[in-house]
């Protein structure tokens, strides 16, 4: 056992944790953007709210939901002690990828790692924690198939939350910083994973620059649409 947690706590440990959670975040971020697409949808908030409430009330969901919080707050703290310990040791920033010259992101990483938790935690704050532990929220009965179910208005939620300024300003920053943040930790992820090839290594610097830029403008879409209509 003790052979298990020297390796996890050291740095190349520490960097494989960071790759392994990492990726099981990216393959998160699309099934999310899906479901909040359904705030475009011209319906009253009626597809998200019943989306929003078969994510909260079913069991496997609610089971998968521990392990991302789980694994959300074990990559921020993995990252944090990566970047202390790399400043400690060479005096420079965190960075994983060694097979590219140091582009501005590979050189913040924690810097826009710390951004986005930030924002995670006051995007759940306004919208999650008012959903599951508060009585904010209106509720709604009349939902086809969900008769005289009562499932929480969130939509009207994030409706006002997205006609103030502010809170669109604030969500738009931790779109760009994910999109930096993934600009690197996309292949960085393959990288510590050993996967580096000549012939594949540009594939899924492409699949992730891609993928950097679609998702979190996926996201940003969705405030700015909703502040101007």
């Amino acid at each position: 056992m003790n052979w298990l947690i020297n390796f996890f706590t050291s740095s190349i440990g520490k960097k494989l944790v960071m790759s392994l959670t990492g990726l099981f975040l990216i393959t998160f971020l699309p099934v999310h953007l899906l479901g909040n697409l359904m705030l475009l949808k011209a319906d009253g908030g009626e597809a998200f709210n019943t989306y929003a409430y078969f994510m909260t009330n079913n069991p496997l969901i609610k089971f998968v939901s521990i392990g991302l919080y789980f694994f959300i707050i074990l990559h921020a703290i993995q990252g944090i002690l990566i970047a202390v310990s790399n400043k400690k040791a060479k005096g420079t920033k965190y960075m994983v990828n060694t097979y590219t010259n140091k582009s501005w992101a590979s050189n913040n990483m924690a810097l826009l790692g710390i951004l986005i938790f930030a924002f995670i935690c006051i995007h759940m704050g306004d919208f999650w924690f008012k959903m599951k532990f508060t009585s904010q929220l209106d509720m709604v009965t009349d939902y086809a198939g969900y008769e005289g179910i009562a499932i929480k208005d969130l939509y009207a939620r994030v409706v006002a939350a997205f006609d103030q300024l502010w809170i669109v300003v604030v969500y738009l920053i931790g779109m760009v910083a994910l999109g930096f943040h993934l600009m690197h930790g996309f292949a960085s992820a393959f990288q510590t994973l050993g996967i580096n090839h000549q012939k594949y290594t540009p594939i899924i610097k492409s699949l992730g620059m891609a993928y950097s830029i679609l998702i979190p403008l996926g996201f940003a879409i969705i405030p700015i649409y909703m502040f101007f209509t």
